[in-house]
């Protein structure tokens, strides 16, 4: 059997192994499962240990898109890996699994020993939880977990060491983050704000994202021609931050604005978390905010968006629905995370209102397309965190070519803000802390940038939860700059970050 022919599609895992179950000669099937990113001999030793167990070894290899073990990883993709395997005289069969655990391979193999290394062994430190849900899966169908005893190696250590994962800034900073916590120490920290209690207020978006393929130059006049191939809609705007600041803490509020008939509640409820409460007013004469917008399914690139909203300011009935709403929740709340993209949902008033309750409290005030030239920062005085992106900081500033850090003392002073967070795209991020006038730098650490809605929002929800706990402001970034990676690595909304997740890419990254 050549190499090539060991490599089973995914899709025919199930038919396969029920062959191999219902043969006259009865298989003893052994199943291995992991990135297996750098083939070391620690691997080899698992397979040959693993081997020994039955007739029929089968490795499965988490798909390049399922890899969430920090920037640039996996460093050898999918088709590479699976080739190096397969290449062992031992290892009968290999499949790349598009999943984010083994779960459903386990389901379609059905092994007899699902074999792990000795340092899985406790599940208790298993911080993903999949390999709890893993071993119930095994047993579900009659086999067991096995934990090989080989010599233990990492990847991600040897890859760190010897291989260029990471650029310069990136490897400068982590080494900087090394010297001053240990994996342990941040893990704690991360679980210890889980019962942080946050109220998120700013308008729902329906992100709706039509995927279209071209066919050509229209016949009869100068326009290009796309087919719609598929519609999908996602949770954004106040919806989508809710949802990833629910993935470190364990309760969230949110108040937001539908329109006047209630379009997309069903989408909405079915779409957020199940640990975020959900409270809205419906906007007079108005309807739910939708952002459509048409995307080359080749690339991802975006071709033309067409906005549904109404940018008048709400009413004074729903002025009063709004406050009531707020004062009713604001009290119980740790602090606040406004996200303005200026529809007419907050008024002045309202501003004034939750800025008198002296609750720690951040901003994201968004410039778009519809309020370009009539936005300004200026009514999110003596917050005390604000994130913007450069291209606002020049604009508020009005200044195009300053210096950048002079640029963000200046706003910081001017606006009375004890945190300015400036992002800069693939540039990284800058913040000043007020109290020591130093500006803190974290580069980016997207591997790639598919779409980048959402990113700063993702940064503002999360940098707010841990700056508020009183984290380490170089540890903040890192974090919060690890999650907005993870958003414009994938389309629109449709991921959200969690806790668990990023403790996994940080583990790796320190190794």
């Amino acid at each position: 059997m050549t190499n090539r022919q060991k490599i089973i599609d995914y899709s025919d895992l199930a038919n396969f192994f029920n062959k191999i179950k219902k043969s006259k000669k009865q298989k003893i099937v052994t199943h291995c499962h992991g990135v297996f990113d750098l083939l070391h001999i620690g691997h080899i030793k698992h397979f040959k240990e693993a081997k020994n167990l039955g007739d029929i070894l089968i490795v499965t290899i988490t798909a390049d898109n399922y890899v969430k073990k920090g920037t640039n990883r996996p460093y050898f993709n999918e088709n590479y890996r699976a080739e190096a395997i397969s290449s062992l005289e031992f290892v009968d069969y290999v499949s790349i699994i598009n999943d984010k655990s083994a779960v459903n391979a386990i389901k379609s193999i059905k092994p007899n020993y699902y074999c792990k290394g000795e340092d899985y062994k406790n599940l208790k430190q298993d911080i993903t939880g999949k390999i709890h849900e893993e071993k119930k899966s095994v047993e579900k169908y009659g086999g067991k977990i096995f934990f090989t005893n080989e010599v233990t190696f990492s990847s991600s250590t040897l890859l760190n060491s010897n291989f260029n994962i990471l650029s310069k800034q990136q490897s400068f900073f982590i080494d900087k983050l090394k010297r001053k916590f240990n994996f342990n120490e941040i893990k704690t920290f991360i679980n210890n704000i889980k019962k942080s209690k946050p109220l998120i207020i700013g308008e729902t978006i329906i992100d709706e994202y039509t995927f279209c393929d071209v066919i050509g130059k229209s016949g009869k006049e100068p326009v290009l021609v796309y087919r719609d191939l598929k519609t999908e809609l996602y949770a954004g705007g106040s919806l989508a931050i809710s949802n990833h600041i629910s993935g470190f803490c364990l309760n969230v509020n949110l108040i937001s604005m539908l329109g006047q008939a209630n379009e997309y509640l069903g989408f909405i409820k079915k779409n957020l978390n199940k640990n975020i409460k959900f409270s809205y007013i419906s906007k007079d004469n108005s309807q739910t905010i939708v952002k459509k917008r048409f995307i080359d399914k080749n690339n991802s690139n975006k071709l033309l968006g067409l906005y549904k909203f109404n940018d008048e300011q709400i009413t004074k009935r729903n002025e009063k629905q709004l406050l009531s709403k707020i004062n009713k929740i604001i009290p119980k709340s740790d602090f606040v995370v406004i996200s303005d993209y200026g529809h007419g949902f907050l008024s002045k008033f309202i501003i004034d209102k939750i800025k008198d309750n002296k609750t720690f409290l951040s901003v994201n005030a968004q410039i778009n397309a519809s309020n370009v030239g009539f936005h300004s920062l200026n009514r999110y005085s003596k917050s005390n965190i604000v994130v913007i992106n450069e291209t606002e900081l020049r604009y508020e500033l009005r200044n195009r070519d300053g210096n950048l850090d002079e640029l963000i003392r200046q706003l910081a002073k001017s606006l009375n803000i004890q945190y300015l967070i400036v992002t800069s795209g693939s540039s990284g991020v800058k913040l000043l802390n007020k109290k020591t006038n130093k500006i803190h730098f974290c580069p980016a650490f997207a591997n790639k940038i598919i779409d980048k809605i959402g990113a700063g929002d993702t940064l503002l929800a999360i940098i707010t939860l841990l700056l508020f706990n009183k984290c380490d402001i170089d540890l903040a970034l890192l974090i919060s700059s690890l999650c907005a990676a993870e958003t414009v690595e994938s389309i629109g909304n449709s991921n959200s970050v969690n806790s668990n997740g990023i403790l996994k890419k940080i583990e790796h990254m320190l190794k």
